[in-house]
């Protein structure tokens, strides 16, 4: 019979020995931090100015970030609905949400299925998407706009893109992570060290002196002060893209960046129809404070 793993014997210890009783351990458990994790990446061009190169076929402008919410608790089963998705296609190295859409690159196998085939895979990545306890959250800033705004008031050097969408996106992370008592720890994808090292400063910036934006443009949106980013914002973790985490959020993003500009967007509208997004989950009131933000859109006419 396996041993009580809270019992233990007063003979097996020394009296200098601190000895843990079961009462210890049940309340040091009442103590525990409850997290949860926001695992993000970005998309698009950072820079407001620098060329976007080869334009997607969609026309569409942005730089993002955002990707997924899920508690700490519950991680095991996305990384074990991954394993089974990744198993079942024979699928070896990082899920990229570019190459899967494109077909390109170590997903170019795709297009040598027949049509059914294709439809099969896509559908089951859906399904394994939708299964996954996760929320979908993202700021994604119109670049055109951006700099329509910005651009003649900081006299042709606004700052990058990245400094916006992430103090934005992970203040709605710490809203939520507060709305359930948790803490938040955040996880970028890793970059570049000098990419991250940004990142890494904004997240700092945030616990130290709160948001970036001036309050008199800001308040509206009932921003979470340095006191409260100091209480909710447990760590800062970068992630390499062989996370399965990190390759959940990079195919959450897109599809909420698309959703800024068509809303039925297959994809995103289904993720909405799902209850995936964080959206769902709000009195569409909240939405402007608490959902997916898409900044600088005033000019931008949505496709319904």
């Amino acid at each position: 019979m396996l041993a009580d793993p809270f019992h233990y014997h007063a003979c097996c210890h020394p009296a200098s020995m601190v000895v843990t009783t079961k009462a210890d351990l049940l309340a040091g458990r009442k103590h525990m931090v409850a997290i949860t994790n926001f695992y993000l990446d970005d998309s698009g061009t950072r820079h407001p100015s620098h060329s976007v190169g080869k334009r997607a076929e969609h026309g569409y402008d942005w730089f993002a970030h955002g990707g997924i919410l899920i508690n700490e608790e519950d991680e095991q089963l996305a990384r074990d609905l991954h394993s089974a998705f990744c198993l079942r296609w024979g699928i070896v190295g990082p899920l990229h949400s570019s190459e899967i859409r494109s077909k390109n690159e170590s997903f170019a196998w795709i297009r040598s299925l027949g049509k059914p085939a294709q439809q099969e895979f896509y559908e089951s990545l859906y399904q394994f998407m939708r299964e996954a306890p996760v929320i979908g959250l993202a700021c994604v800033v119109d670049r055109p706009g951006y700099c329509r705004r910005y651009m003649e008031i900081y006299q042709q050097s606004p700052w990058l893109l990245c400094k916006t969408a992430f103090s934005v996106v992970v203040e709605r992370a710490a809203k939520h992570a507060r709305t359930f008592d948790r803490r938040l720890r955040v996880a970028p994808e890793r970059c570049n060290k000098r990419e991250d090292g940004l990142l890494r400063n904004y997240y700092d910036a945030l616990k130290a002196a709160g948001m970036p934006f001036a309050i008199q443009t800001s308040d509206k949106y009932a921003p979470l002060d340095a006191s409260q980013f100091a209480e909710t914002l447990y760590e800062f973790k970068p992630k390499a893209k062989s996370s399965p985490m990190a390759q959940i959020a990079d195919l959450f993003l897109w599809p909420i960046c698309m959703g800024g500009y068509h809303a039925s967007n297959r994809p995103y509208a289904r993720l909405m129809d799902d209850g995936k997004l964080i959206e769902c989950s709000l009195p569409q009131a909240d939405w402007p404070t608490l959902g997916s933000k898409y900044s600088c859109f005033e000019s931008v006419a949505r496709k319904p």
